[in-house]
C-alpha cells in the first residue's frame, strides 16, 4: 500500500462529501455551506420536510474537522476553504450562537475550530477565535467535582460522560487550559474504568446525592480517551498516561474489532462512532516517541486495516465512494424511501438505510484520512508527545 493510495482514497471521500451533502445554507446563502444530513435529500427543494429537517450540531463539527484533515494533509484549498464556510454556516444556523446544551456538541466544535485556526492560520476572522475562546471556557467552567464529576454531558442534568470529558480534554489541551485537561484525563481512568479494561459510558449523580454508573461500551468513548491520554503524556511526560495508553488499546484490539477491523455502529450518531475512535489511533500512531513504537504500530494497525476493509466494500455512484456502516459488510445505495435520521431525546437514530446519513458519510472519510495521516507520518502536533 502506498501513501499515495490512502491519500487518493481521502480525497476521493471528500469529493463524495462535497457532491452529495455541502450546500450552501438555505441553498442560497453567499459564502457559507452546511452540511445536507441524508443523500438522497428528504423532500424537494425549499419543501416543509427538507426545510425542517434536523441539521444535528454535532455531525456539522465533525464535518469541519473532516475538511481540516483534507486541507492540511493534501493541501486542498476547497476542503480549507469549505471549512470556513461551514463554521459560517453553522452560526448562522444556530441562530447566532456558537453554544448550544450539550457540553460534547460544543466540544467536538472547538476541537474542529482550534484545528482549523492552528493549521491554517489566517483563515478564520476574529468571530470564530472569539468563538474558540468561548468554547474552551465553557469546557473550563462546567468541571463540577462536587457533584461527582467531570463535566455534564449536556446543561441540563447530572450525567458525567466519556463522550463529553474526552474531547473537553483534548481541547483544553490544545487551547492553553492544560492543569485541566490532565485532571479530566484522570477523572476519566478513575470513574469509568471498567474490569475489561474499557471505558464506560458515564455516571449519573441523583438528587439524593448517589452515583449511578452506566457501563455501556461504544468505539468513541475508547476514542476520545486515548487522545486525551496522548494530549496528557504530551503536556506531562508522565509515563502513567503512556501505561494508560497501552491498556486501553489492547483492550480496544481485543474488544472493539473484528480481525482488526473496528466495529460498526449502525446510522444516525452511531455513523461517527468508528471513525472517532480512527482518528484518535491515528494520533496514538502519530504523535507518541518512538521509544513507544510497538504501541504506535499496534495503533496504526487497526486504522489501516479498518480503512482497507471499508474501501473494499464501498458502493460507488457516478464515480464516488459510498460507505456503509459496517466497514467489513458491503455497502448499498440508499434510495429516498423510508425515513431519515431524527433526534429522539439527546440522540439521533438512523435513516431507515444507514448509507443514507451524512454521519456514516463523515466518519468513513475521518478513517481514510486517518489512514492517510499514519501511512505519510503526519503528526496533529510538531514533534512527538514528549515535553521540553
Amino acid at each position: 500500500m502506498t501513501d499515495d493510495v490512502e491519500s487518493t482514497r481521502a480525497a476521493a471521500a471528500q469529493e463524495a462529501l462535497r457532491a452529495r451533502h455541502l450546500r450552501r445554507l438555505g441553498g442560497w446563502v453567499p459564502f457559507t455551506r452546511i452540511g445536507v444530513v441524508a443523500w438522497p435529500p428528504a423532500g424537494r427543494p425549499l419543501s416543509k420536510q427538507r426545510i425542517t429537517s434536523s441539521w444535528n450540531y454535532w455531525w456539522q463539527a465533525h464535518l469541519v474537522d473532516t475538511l481540516v484533515d483534507g486541507a492540511v494533509l493534501r493541501d486542498d484549498e476547497r476542503c480549507g476553504a469549505d471549512a470556513v464556510r461551514l463554521l459560517r454556516g453553522i452560526r448562522i444556523r444556530n441562530v447566532g450562537r456558537w453554544t448550544n446544551n450539550y457540553y460534547d456538541d460544543m466540544a467536538w466544535l472547538g476541537l474542529a475550530m482550534e484545528r482549523l485556526d492552528r493549521h491554517l492560520p489566517g483563515r478564520t476572522g476574529t468571530g470564530h477565535l472569539r468563538g474558540l475562546r468561548t468554547l474552551r471556557d465553557v469546557m473550563y467552567d462546567g468541571w463540577s467535582p462536587e457533584l461527582g464529576g467531570g463535566i455534564p454531558w449536556r446543561t441540563t442534568d447530572h450525567f458525567f460522560n466519556a463522550p463529553a470529558n474526552g474531547p473537553a480534554a483534548i481541547l483544553l489541551a490544545r487551547a492553553g487550559r492544560p492543569e485541566r485537561a490532565i485532571e479530566m484525563a484522570n477523572w476519566l481512568h478513575e470513574n469509568l474504568t471498567l474490569p475489561s479494561g474499557l471505558i464506560g459510558d458515564g455516571l449519573w449523580r441523583r438528587a439524593d446525592g448517589t452515583r449511578e454508573f452506566d457501563d455501556a461500551v461504544f468505539t468513541y468513548c475508547q476514542g476520545v480517551v486515548l487522545g486525551a491520554d496522548v494530549e496528557a503524556y504530551r503536556l506531562s511526560g508522565d509515563p502513567l498516561h503512556l501505561s494508560r495508553i497501552d491498556a486501553l488499546l489492547h483492550a480496544v484490539s481485543d474488544r472493539m474489532t473484528v480481525d482488526g477491523v473496528i466495529r460498526g455502529a449502525g446510522g444516525g450518531d452511531g455513523g461517527l462512532f468508528g471513525g472517532i475512535l480512527a482518528r484518535y489511533l491515528a494520533l496514538v500512531a502519530t504523535d507518541l516517541p518512538d521509544t513507544a513504537s510497538d504501541v504506535r504500530a499496534r495503533a496504526a494497525a487497526i486504522v489501516t486495516a479498518s480503512a482497507d476493509a471499508a474501501w473494499t466494500h464501498r458502493a460507488e455512484v457516478d464515480g464516488l465512494p459510498i460507505f456503509g456502516p459496517d466497514w467489513s459488510t458491503q455497502a448499498v445505495v440508499p434510495s429516498t424511501e423510508g425515513p431519515t435520521a431524527q433526534k429522539f431525546g439527546g440522540a439521533v437514530a438512523s435513516s431507515r438505510t444507514p448509507e443514507r446519513d451524512m454521519s456514516v458519510q463523515v466518519g468513513a472519510t475521518m478513517l481514510l484520512e486517518a489512514a492517510a495521516r499514519v501511512t505519510n507520518r503526519s503528526p496533529e502536533h510538531n514533534g512527538y508527545a514528549t515535553p521540553d
